[in-house]
């Protein structure tokens, strides 16, 4: 085996960890690792008895639960594409997806039968497979005997991305790019926190190791931050823990961090941590939380309030906000433990990372000078079918090529970045540019707010009005000109927002990422 190669990494967990040793669980449902080879081995051959070969799509519909992972599993194995589908999107929306990807298969939810339904007829090249009695009988109804088949690091992996504007695209991962991005192993614990040189070394690493490290990703597989966490977990031996509640429930998840004795911990910024923070003050002696060893979070800000709060109900676990995207992994981390200083959107700079000016030319430390951050390789090849969009994330310049996903930040001296936003969110009022993250942060320091979200509402005077809307922790009432106020005595005065409108619930999707295009349309219906 001299490639990385996820199905082969899969092959390998099921050949040398104990039949029952969990792998998945969720709710009192536990799919031991005898289990999931013998299941996800019985998928992928019945991809492919039914036509599938190397390459084809296999879009992947559903929440958080067992089968998602399985599938995921049996698509490595049987080197096939899969292709997260969000499961809010609407038929028009469902149906690009599948067609913009080329699926050959779905596999979806029962409780998503209604826009399969509509479906069928528009995508009649899709075969349909729906998790329950179909579902159980492919995954049964074989020896369970491992394929058997030549794999390659070539081998793809699509992730569709949203982004905040135009389409969803499909960022194409090949399996060796993506496991060197992920950072070669160093986050499997039978590794140590180093890199390993061979897969060889990744599996004989972790047939000594001899412990399982078990992880709840809370937020939502079908995004990339749940989605290579899971794989990063299972490649390395370890367990996936998912919630049964649709929805976030901090008691459901305080609860199953104690009864499986979760040791990682996958959130999405404040949209998570402050109801988790919320309930474990309010009831302090309720949960056991004390086998977390880290907390992650990925996609949206962290603030240092909370992570401090967290922090106080166990003293032992790390905190890590870790900077990246769907187009590359790495760009940066920050990383708190009890007694240090918490910090929001400031990482420590990933290696071989640049940050550029609009020019290409590379910002100088401690300049105080705007630039996007950019990583070079291992990084995707592009985007599915559309080669203008790649050509300008994935620029070469001065021969080498970069992923640019278009965050914006400021360098420190000593190299620290200072997180601003994506460029492509950024608000031009009056010819100042102004990163809405970095107006959100200040408005989320005020005690009365719980949440906010900044974005640029056209406007005669300013070009863009700089423009707010805030979820206010509990009955509270604002005084005139209150928090805009507060943002003048943290930001300069033309950062402050124009507009404030309180809402009794924010504009979030499931993984806590912020649905700028709601709260802009609700504040111009008004």
């Amino acid at each position: 085996m001299a490639h990385w190669n996820f199905g082969d990494l899969f092959d390998s967990c099921g050949e040398i960890l104990a039949a029952e040793t969990p792998a998945l669980i969720h709710g009192d449902r536990v799919v031991n690792w005898g289990d999931l080879t013998r299941r996800s081995n019985n998928l992928a051959q019945a991809f492919l008895d039914q036509g599938a070969v190397a390459g084809d799509k296999v879009a992947i519909y559903m929440r958080n639960c067992p089968e998602y992972c399985e599938t995921l599993v049996a698509c490595f194995k049987a080197r096939l594409v899969p292709v997260n589908v969000n499961y809010r999107y609407l038929d028009d929306e469902l149906h690009y997806i599948l067609d913009n990807s080329d699926a050959v298969v779905a596999v979806y939810g029962a409780e998503f039968q209604t826009h399969v339904s509509a479906l069928e007829s528009r995508l009649p090249n899709v075969h349909w497979l729906g998790v329950g009695e179909a579902y159980e009988q492919l995954a049964n109804g074989g020896s369970g005997e491992a394929l058997g088949i030549e794999r390659s690091g070539d081998d793809l992996l699509f992730i569709y991305t949203g982004g905040t504007t135009g389409m969803p695209k499909a960022v194409m991962w090949r399996q060796e790019d993506l496991w060197y991005a992920m950072g070669s192993g160093n986050l499997a614990p039978s590794n140590q926190g180093a890199p390993v040189e061979s897969p060889v070394a990744h599996v004989e690493n972790l047939r000594n190791y001899g412990q399982v490290f078990v992880q709840l990703v809370s937020c939502p597989i079908m995004h990339g931050t749940g989605m290579l966490t899971s794989i990063a977990t299972l490649s390395g031996g370890g367990s996936i823990v998912t919630l049964c509640k649709p929805g976030l429930d901090v008691e459901e998840l305080w609860d199953t961090v104690q009864k499986q004795r979760v040791n990682g911990l996958i959130i999405v910024g404040d949209a998570f941590a402050k109801p988790m923070l919320k309930a474990l003050e309010q009831e302090p002696e309720r949960w056991d939380i004390s086998s977390l060893q880290l907390m992650l979070s990925s996609g949206v800000m962290w603030s240092p309030a909370v992570k401090v709060g967290l922090l106080n109900h166990n003293s032992n676990m790390l905190l890590m906000d870790s900077f990246g995207s769907s187009e590359a992994l790495g760009f940066g981390a920050s990383i708190s433990g009890a007694g240090e200083t918490a910090r929001s959107a400031r990482f420590t700079i990933g290696p071989d990372c640049k940050v550029f000016n609009e020019e290409f030319d590379e910002v100088a430390p401690g300049s105080g000078e705007r630039g996007f951050i950019a990583r070079p390789g291992p990084i995707p090849l592009g985007y599915y079918k559309d080669e203008k969009k790649t050509a300008e994330t994935f620029p070469t310049i001065n021969g080498v090529r970069y992923a640019i996903p278009g965050d914006w930040c400021t360098v420190d001296k000593d190299g620290t970045l200072n997180l601003l936003g994506r460029g492509s969110a950024c608000i031009n009022s009056a010819g100042e540019k102004i990163y809405p993250e970095e107006v959100e942060e200040a408005l989320k320091t005020h005690a009365k707010v719980d949440d906010a979200l900044v974005f640029g509402v056209d406007d005669e005077k300013w070009g863009q009005a700089v423009t707010a809307v805030v979820l206010l922790a509990g009955e509270q009432a604002l005084g005139d000109g209150e928090l805009r106020n507060h943002v003048r005595g943290l930001l300069a005065d033309y950062k402050s927002p124009k507009a404030i409108y309180t809402v009794k619930s924010m504009f979030r999707a499931p993984n806590g990422k912020a649905d700028y295009k709601a709260a802009k349309a609700y504040v111009q219906a008004l």
